[in-house]
């Protein structure tokens, strides 16, 4: 197969788009297809032109104003078209497509390329955090406008399905994200990287993402003054000066990658996420295969991936109260925050990237056969079915069991969880 990735963003710049692009990659690498990455340019000269097998062909950009190291791709359709008839791909793969991709669709579709679109970013929410909410109708209409030309759109969660159906999108199915549990395991745990984070054995509480101001990590100083707690924030970003203010006794580590991350995960305690404009969230995923119960905004992509009262707790979008009412119930309670860990870990077993990746591959084939979309009537809101489940469950208690070095007792000033969900 001939495969055009047109990603909007794409190395060195790592995000949850180019995260699901190099993982794509590794799979159509092994499976022997000829693949081309079409990505604005970069001003970094160590980055390759062959990324996972793939040629990277750069097109002239310039930087996103006050998000420098995100850029935008200059030139128009034709520009883009003559690219893909000149490579004459089977199918363009359209990741978080919106400006670049939307030359992109227009350009397929007049050389009757089929395409399949990714909806991975919930851009016209971000303008009215970024404070320019006159932009976000005109951002739906682009949204609404590439879709609608896809012949295929794929989404990482019910929520963005819904989103998109009702904005008149049919052409929509479901396409989750894979998760490395070899990489990401209780097994990383690290009493040392613990005990340099927290001497005295408090527990620690870990956010992992960009700092910028669509996650809303400012909504974590809620926590700040919880006895016998450490806050640790992964990530850099335009808002980490900002952050560093505003959390003075937080632990930033910058950006982490590789075993450094998986190792930091799974020496978290308890993973919170505050933003609500996720349309997945790969980073409570990867809590979850290290074992970590999770405390998230109950909005978009988590709601799929977070099972209140058995994973972790989904707390009402903008609830700061409710947010760390049920970061209390989890610190403060040992047996419980190790129950939710192990049934999170249990809860992402069979989610791996090959598997994903499989299932992407027969999407690309139904749209150059000219298959319509056949969606299941109800999918399951879990993919194992109960004993899978169950038995999935024992291994990860065995696994958290081998894996967990028990903390020196924190001083937790909660001797109740009234008032949270039983």
């Amino acid at each position: 197969m001939r495969i055009a990735i047109v990603a909007e963003s794409f190395l060195p710049l790592m995000n949850g788009v180019t995260h699901s692009i190099l993982r794509v990659l590794e799979h159509l690498q092994e499976r022997g297809d000829e693949v081309m990455v079409i990505a604005p340019s970069t001003s970094d000269t160590a980055v390759s032109d062959v990324v996972n097998g793939a040629f990277v062909h750069r097109l002239p950009s310039v930087p996103l104003a006050g998000y420098t190291n995100v850029r935008v791709a200059l030139g128009g359709v034709s520009r883009v078209k003559r690219i893909l008839a000149d490579y004459a791909p089977d199918v363009v793969h359209l990741a978080s497509p919106f400006v670049l991709g939307w030359r992109a669709v227009q350009a397929a579709h007049q050389l009757g390329i089929p395409t399949v679109a990714i909806y991975q970013t919930e851009v016209p929410s971000y303008a009215a955090r970024y404070g320019v909410p006159i932009l976000e109708n005109w951002a739906w209409n682009r949204v609404d406008n590439i879709h609608l030309r896809a012949d295929r759109t794929l989404v990482p969660s019910t929520f963005a399905l819904n989103q998109l159906r009702g904005r008149g999108i049919l052409r929509v199915g479901m396409w989750r994200r894979g998760v490395d549990t070899a990489r990401f395991s209780p097994t990383k745990r690290s009493t040392a990287w613990r005990a340099s984070v927290a001497p005295h054995g408090e527990r620690i509480i870990g956010y992992v993402g960009r700092l910028a101001v669509e996650k809303q990590v400012e909504d974590l100083a809620v926590l700040a003054d919880l006895p016998g707690t450490r806050l640790v924030i992964v990530g850099d970003g335009p808002q980490r000066a900002a952050l560093e203010a505003a959390l003075p006794n937080a632990f930033f580590t910058g950006f982490l990658g590789g075993d450094e991350l998986a190792q930091v995960v799974a020496g978290l305690d308890l993973f919170v996420h505050p933003g609500e404009f996720e349309t997945f969230c790969q980073t409570i995923q990867e809590a979850m295969a290290s074992g970590v119960p999770v405390v998230a905004t109950g909005r978009g992509g988590p709601l799929d991936l977070v099972e209140n009262s058995r994973t972790g707790w989904l707390y009402e979008p903008g609830d700061l109260a409710q947010l760390r009412g049920y970061v209390q119930d989890l610190v403060g309670d040992d047996a419980k925050r190790r129950a939710f860990g192990t049934a999170a870990l249990a809860s992402v077993q069979g989610r791996t990237w090959p598997v994903l990746s499989a299932q992407l591959v027969e999407h690309y084939k139904a749209v150059i056969a000219g298959e319509a979309l056949v969606e299941p009537t109800a999918a399951p809101s879990h993919p194992l079915q109960a004993a899978e489940l169950q038995a999935a469950e024992l291994q990860a208690a065995e696994l958290q069991a081998t894996a967990f070095q028990p903390a020196e007792p924190a001083t937790i000033s909660v001797t109740s969880s009234k008032g949270l969900p039983a």
